[in-house]
């Protein structure tokens, strides 16, 4: 587990990057593949920057991700795959490079998503800049395999000291051109890119991404977030977009000042129905905790149930995995 930990940090680190302990570990990873080792190293400020850089990219000779990267990787994994055997292997990827894989990997494919929006704004030009990104190597995104392997062998040393220190790098014969990191990462608890005043993951030159809760938005968007009116939510044509808009605003705001009417009630709670345009209905169930609070108070709670739900109980029951003539609590807590 120390090594999931060490990992998950490189892999969500920001900050600038120790340029020189990235440089030693490139040329390290070059030795380590029988190359010589490149002749000029090229910094660039965000992964969009140095896509830039490579496209105009002169005298740098074929690209080396093959040797430097992909071939120790597959010859690394085979080693421990017939020395561990298959339950082996399988054991040590779940305790280790698993628990980073979900949330790395989609990270890294945001951003690859924003560097193509941000360089191909027509569709016949993605080509090109997709080519380029396939040439990359993922430095500390590539966390989630080094963690499987680290502590078992220096013949991924090179590739790990770049990735603790520098983010995507792109290799070539007699050149390299290194990603700085992130100067900020907004994330929720699941993970995923979250933040309402500003970008989820900025680099230093400005590119960054915007998201609330995993999903991308405009910049623009997040400035009108503050001053929401159920009318302005009604408004809004995009569904995804106005889903975050119902929930940064709150659903149980939103029906209070929307003069929404419940449509069922029971024991259990209170069942209400905003109807979308354009959109599946948006349905809660309101619920009063039994258990009162320490200034004797008792707490509300709202509870997103699917659209079919016609019940307060059924709502209630969906919650607890079950349907609605089977939840029948003893006593309430």
């Amino acid at each position: 587990m120390q090594y999931v930990n060490a990992w998950r940090s490189v892999a969500a680190a920001t900050g600038r990057a120790d340029r020189a302990a990235a440089e030693d570990g490139v040329r390290r990873a070059y030795r380590g593949a029988g190359l010589a080792e490149p002749e000029r190293f090229i910094w660039a400020d965000s992964p969009r920057a140095a896509v830039e850089v490579v496209e105009k990219l002169a005298g740098a000779g074929r690209s080396v991700r093959e040797e430097v990267r992909t071939r120790p990787w597959a010859e690394e994994r085979r080693r421990m795959y017939d020395e561990l055997g298959p339950a082996g292997w399988s054991a040590l990827w779940s305790a280790t490079g698993a628990q980073l894989w979900e949330t790395t990997a989609a990270l890294a494919e945001r951003i690859r998503t924003g560097v193509v929006a941000e360089l191909a704004p027509r569709p016949e030009d993605e080509a090109s800049v997709r080519l380029v990104l396939l040439d990359a190597v993922l430095g500390q995104h590539d966390a989630a395999w080094l963690a499987a392997f680290d502590g078992r062998g220096d013949r991924l040393t090179g590739l790990a000291e770049v990735a603790r220190n520098a983010g995507w790098w792109w290799p070539y014969e007699h050149a390299v051109v290194i990603s700085e990191r992130p100067e900020a990462l907004h994330r929720d608890e699941a993970g995923r890119l979250d933040r309402g005043d500003g970008p989820a993951l900025a680099y230093p030159d400005g590119f960054a991404l915007y998201a609330w809760r995993g999903m991308p938005v405009p910049a623009e968007f997040l400035d009108g977030l503050t001053s929401l009116t159920p009318d302005r939510i009604r408004a809004e044509g995009n569904a995804e977009l106005r889903r975050v808009m119902l929930e940064y605003y709150g659903y149980d705001r939103y029906l209070a000042e929307s003069g929404a009417k419940p449509v069922h009630r029971d024991r259990t709670g209170i069942l209400w129905r905003i109807a979308m345009e354009g959109d599946e209905d948006v349905v809660m169930v309101e619920v009063v905790n039994s258990t009162p609070e320490p200034d004797g108070t008792h707490r509300t709670y709202w509870l997103r149930v699917p659209p079919r739900t016609r019940k307060a109980k059924e709502g209630v029951a969906w919650t607890f995995g079950l349907e609605g003539e089977e939840y029948a609590p003893v006593r309430q807590t």
